[in-house]
């Protein structure tokens, strides 16, 4: 019952609203509920671009401008959106509380993904030691080594599904090394992230949130037994000091790795999957890359603004403040949506072509920007240069053999399955 009433606040109540304001026509709503813009979001972040650079509904303020959203994301003025943050009516305010179901939800503090500094601060100085340049740097072999197994795998192979046998395995496979899982719990992993992804939605249905939940729950005596186990045989890995350390309580620990291995995977497998079904639909940007090598970098860039892993993200005013001429009052949030800025025809020349010698390309907004950019970004940029030249390298005949199908998400935008015929691999590569 409490999981129930928990939905029917935070999705429950807003579905209904949404699907209304969605078939009275309302871009936002239709990109939030999915009506019609599962398949290509963009014209929805268009027709909105068109009413104002910041634009405000029945339901929130939105924009899809670049710059506006570039500002947002860095204004301190700006925090993360939670209920506390928004102000809902008090009964609202009091079940939310009431139903807390006390589970490492990255979604909700303490994880760091929803708390603002100084909170934010202290969890993120734990763990970016793990990120830096020079600590991504040392990943770059052994990424490349699980990418050579993969491929050897996909070259048994005369059908394969390039998201469940490639794009899933690599990230998952670097995320448990970095959290000290071990190889046989990868699949684990793996399903318990991706059970808990609706959860970034906007009034999902209550299968789904129930799911979702389900998920978290198991997940999170995973990783209560993972902990108790690091901190009686630590290895080399981030969550080992953590555990160690004794510096973060149980349920800050708890969030912090969910966090880690949920985002760890999450963007990474969009990513290669999009990038993918991109290369597909325009051969010649393949046969550019194929020629020109040194572009694959440039490409990933290219691949995250055509179509960002991740499509929105909301803030909500700390104080009265004022953007691009309009006032926001305090706990009034802004839905940004970082998929359609990152086709701003303001800052991006033809943004809906595909050209990986773009220029400006990674000025897109995928990672967000500010202190809540990604962590992982350079781990995911190596993983997709490193995944996606030596995929086409290794299989120079792979072709699709059906039609990709979507994840069915709003947020976490990339594929569930793309069937393929990887044809006959070229010699082995050396590294």
């Amino acid at each position: 019952m409490k999981s129930w009433i928990r939905w029917a606040v935070l999705h429950g109540l807003p579905r209904r609203y949404l699907t209304m304001r969605a078939r009275d026509g309302e871009p936002l709503p239709q990109i939030l509920m999915g009506s019609g813009a599962e398949q290509d979001p963009y014209p929805f972040g268009d027709r909105i671009r068109e009413q104002g650079r910041l634009v405000r509904t029945s339901i929130t303020w939105v924009t899809a401008d670049h710059e506006v959203c570039r500002k947002i994301l860095r204004d301190k003025n700006f925090g993360v959106s939670t209920p506390d943050t928004l102000e809902l009516p008090r009964p609202l305010l009091r079940l939310v509380r009431a139903t807390d179901l006390k589970l490492a939800n990255p979604i909700e503090p303490p994880s760091m993904l929803m708390v603002d500094p100084p909170q934010h601060t202290r969890y993120r100085k734990l763990v970016a030691q793990e990120f830096t340049p020079r600590a991504i740097g040392r990943l770059h072999d052994r990424i490349v080594e699980v990418t050579d197994e993969l491929l050897a795998g996909l070259a048994a192979r005369r059908n394969a599904d390039l998201i469940e046998d490639f794009a899933k395995r690599l990230p998952v496979a670097i995320i448990c090394e970095i959290l000290g899982v071990p190889k046989e719990e990868q699949d684990y992993m793996l399903e318990l992230g991706h059970a808990g992804a609706p959860l970034l939605d906007v009034g999902i249905s209550w299968r789904a949130f129930s799911r979702a939940i389900a998920a978290l729950r198991a997940s999170e005596e995973f990783i209560e037994g993972h902990v108790a186990r690091l901190r009686v045989d630590p290895g080399d890995n981030i969550l080992s000091e953590l555990a160690v350390s004794g510096i973060l309580t149980m349920p800050e620990l708890k969030a912090t790795a969910a966090l880690i291995a949920g985002a760890g995977f999450e963007t990474t497998v969009n990513l290669l999957g999009n990038g993918m079904v991109a290369l597909h639909e325009h051969p010649d940007q393949l046969d550019l890359l194929r020629a020109e090598p040194d572009r694959w970098p440039g490409a990933i860039e290219e691949i995250l603004r055509f179509g960002s892993p991740v499509q929105l993200t909301a803030r909500t005013a700390l104080c009265d403040t004022e953007i691009v001429g309009h006032p926001i009052a305090r706990s009034e949030s802004v839905t940004l949506l970082l998929g359609a800025a990152n086709r701003d025809p303001a800052v991006f020349a033809d943004p809906g072509a595909f050209d990986v010698t773009r220029a400006n390309a990674r000025e897109h907004l995928s990672f967000s920007s500010g202190v809540h950019s990604c962590l992982g970004a350079s781990l995911a940029r190596m993983e997709g240069a490193v995944a996606l030249s030596a995929l086409y390298e290794r299989f120079p005949e792979l072709r699709l053999a059906g039609t990709p199908e979507r994840r069915g998400l709003v947020n976490l935008r990339g594929y569930q399955r793309i069937p393929a015929a990887p044809g006959l691999p070229a010699v082995r590569r050396t590294v």
